[in-house]
């Protein structure tokens, strides 16, 4: 049976690559055939190249008309793919931003090959089918239609596969600095919130994000005397390290709001039933018992969890080299998420308190980037956005929402251009902690539904029809 839905697979991705005429009867279907494509492109980072990502996009959109310009970085294999679709100028552009690069796998863990883009059971399989190459088959999907169905349009639509967004140096950042005029917009659409159901599958809510986390991390640096294991001394610089990931290991960071966030927990407290509806209204309004009841209840859920404070996670540990020799020195880093309005000197402070230990400092990695200023959800762009996900998932909440994690939208944001982000595809709980996991997987029918969306919000946005 695999052997069959890879043949058929196959014979329907010729007929994607063959342009527009072919893709006439197939419309939004074709995007699971497209992101299959994208997957079996391995741009797992590092190394992250995704100059085969440009060469599967390119003669897609020159097929029907748009302008390709790919720029290279100085890294030859990662690369930043446009493509413009023109229409008469009298707006400002329309931009979709979809990161070409994933995450590595344990390819020892999946069920299938993770970068063989299997589809089965009525999902397509890999890595990247959430993040976010999934998002990036649909923004092209939606972007080729306008084409396609040779919609008459008052702003250019600009896609662009971004290269290195899982690793930094040269993503939109690096793009921005010498290559603006290619992605300068009116706004942008990236990944960010997203689309959840319920165990029958109706969709609960829709999320549109309008800021991110920002993204610190800290390293702990312990030192301590040098000499052989078999005289250990109380200054051992690994046991510092233990005892204050120890201390983190009961802490936990106080509750915190902004507007948008406290707007989605409103929005779970309306669309979840019994139990769970009661402990969003009582985080939200209740005594400060019944908060504290409801925070420790609603964590058991990580998302949620990491939607309501700074969250810290230890993700490295270094030192030593023998097993005889207690090392003179041992590092840790965090990886902490900051709250919009977080400021990061106090919170670093708070964790000196927290450690109380004179063989421990904490400092920064890295220095911080700037903080970027939240996308207002009077934007034409949320507006019809969140309309159109109400038309097509009718029983759904829409909701603005900060994202818990980073993307490299600040690269607009900091410029004052609006970006709104969006997994433009249903997705259940378990099918969201598969991200970044083991056989990630999205299903064919969300890929259609997404792509039908936004093909409407892209026609009602930059279509000569548009709301004014």
């Amino acid at each position: 049976m695999l052997r069959v839905t890879r043949c058929l697979a196959g014979l329907v991705a010729a007929a994607v690559l063959a342009g527009p005429a072919a893709l006439a009867a197939q419309d939004t279907d074709s995007t699971a055939l497209l992101l299959a494509q994208l997957i079996r492109a391995n741009s797992s980072n590092p190394p992250g190249h995704t100059q085969q990502i440009a060469d599967i996009l390119g003669p897609l959109f020159r097929a029907r008309g748009f302008q390709v310009d790919i720029v290279p970085t100085p890294d030859s294999a990662k690369v930043h793919f446009f493509a413009r679709l023109k229409g008469n100028g009298s707006k400002k552009p329309l931009l979709l931003a979809a990161h070409a690069d994933v995450v590595g796998v344990e390819r020892e863990k999946w069920s299938v090959d993770p970068f063989a883009g299997v589809i089965k059971d009525g999902a397509v399989y890999g890595r990247g089918a959430i993040d976010f190459k999934g998002g990036m088959a649909v923004f092209a999907r939606a972007a080729m239609l306008l084409a396609d169905r040779k919609v008459p349009l008052d702003r250019d639509v600009i896609f662009l596969a971004e290269a290195d967004e899982e690793g930094a140096p040269m993503n939109t950042s690096w793009l921005a600095r010498s290559h603006w005029d290619k992605m300068d917009a009116e706004f942008a659409l990236n990944e960010g919130g997203w689309i959840i159901t319920r165990d029958d599958g109706t969709v609960q809510y829709v999320s549109i994000s309008t800021s991110d986390k920002r993204v610190m991390n800290l390293t702990l640096s312990a030192k301590g005397t040098s000499t052989h294991s078999s005289m250990p001394l109380p200054d051992n610089a690994l046991v510092t390290i233990g005892r204050a990931l120890a201390k983190l290991g009961s802490y936990e960071t106080p509750l915190e709001f902004t507007p948008d966030s406290r707007r989605f927990f409103e929005t779970l407290a309306k669309t979840n039933r019994g139990e769970a509806g009661r402990l969003y209204t009582e985080l939200l309004r209740g005594t400060p018992a019944q908060v504290a009841n409801a925070d420790r209840m609603l964590s058991r859920d990580a998302l949620i969890h990491s939607l309501m404070r700074n969250t810290i996670a230890p993700v490295i540990v270094a030192g030593g080299f023998r097993s005889n020799v207690i090392p003179g020195s041992a590092e840790a880093t965090l990886n902490i998420r900051l709250i919009p309005g977080s400021d990061p000197a106090a919170f670093i402070r708070s964790l000196e308190q927290l450690f109380n230990d004179p063989l421990l400092t904490v400092k920064m990695a890295a220095p911080l980037a700037p903080p970027s200023p939240a996308s207002a959800d009077t934007s034409l762009l949320y507006r019809v956005l969140a309309a159109e996900a109400k038309a097509q998932w009718p029983e759904a909440e829409v909701t603005p929402y900060l994202f818990q994690a980073g993307t490299d939208a600040a690269a607009w944001r900091t410029r004052g251009i609006p970006v709104f982000g969006i997994y433009p595809y249903p997705i259940s709980n378990d099918e969201l902690r598969r991200m970044h996991g083991n056989d990630e997987r999205v299903r064919v029918e969300s890929l259609r539904q997404g792509t039908e969306m936004l093909f409407r919000t892209l026609k009602r946005v930059a279509g000569s029809d548009a709301p004014r």
